[in-house]
């Protein structure tokens, strides 16, 4: 019973950067993504790694970056290829923490790389055709997010969604105002910190 209901606790950890931090819920509809997230971060992994590119009104990606992506290349310990864990209720909204991967067929997500979501928002219309094409359906609440928060709705159910930013949303605009190339990478190394709280320190965090 105890480790049950320990179960329906979300755990929370925090993302620092030198422009700012934030708070972000880990979805325990994703244990894998979950659990693979809060071992590399409990180990300091993401700690050595930087927020390697920015593109403004999509994404901002960090952890390994793309050169480190490659099925082809020997693969660090920490680095696997993990099964998909789409779920249609949870999505790419503004402020969603995902995991990176590459054309793979199967959808398999890189355990090492990450992108939080900025996106733009969408019309009806603009949504349907997404609809359409990817062959999901975007249920009105969600709709309702796309329309006036926005995100990246063309992403659902490609990449897995393994959290959302709970406090410091304006995270996003600081990383995103930083100056990048064409490519989006930064003139400048945006790094992270990231630590998984404690229940107390979650509970203190988000007053």
């Amino acid at each position: 019973m105890t480790g049950a209901s320990a179960q329906q606790k979300n755990q929370f950890v925090k993302i620092e950067t030198e422009q700012g931090a934030c708070i972000v819920k880990l979805y325990n509809e994703t244990p894998v993504h979950r659990d693979n997230f809060i071992k590399l971060a409990k180990s300091g992994y993401f700690n050595a790694t930087t927020f390697n590119r920015i593109l403004k009104g999509f994404v901002i990606q960090g952890g390994d970056p793309d050169s480190l992506y490659d099925k082809s290349k020997k693969l660090k310990p920490e680095q696997k290829w993990i099964s998909p864990e789409f779920n249609p209720a949870l999505y790419h909204k503004r402020g969603a923490l995902a995991m990176g991967r590459d054309d793979n067929k199967a959808k398999e997500s890189f355990t090492t790389q990450i992108y939080i979501v900025d996106g733009k928002t969408y019309t009806n219309a603009q949504l349907d055709a997404i609809e359409k094409k990817n062959g999901i359906r975007i249920p009105e609440n969600e709709r309702e997010v796309y329309r006036t928060i926005g995100g990246t709705p063309f992403l659902d159910q490609n990449y897995t969604v393994f959290g959302e930013i709970v406090k410091g949303m304006d995270l996003i605009d600081k990383i995103t105002a930083v100056k990048v190339n064409t490519d989006g990478n930064p003139d400048k190394p945006v790094w992270m910190k990231v630590k998984v709280l404690t229940p107390k320190e979650a509970a203190q965090a988000l007053k």
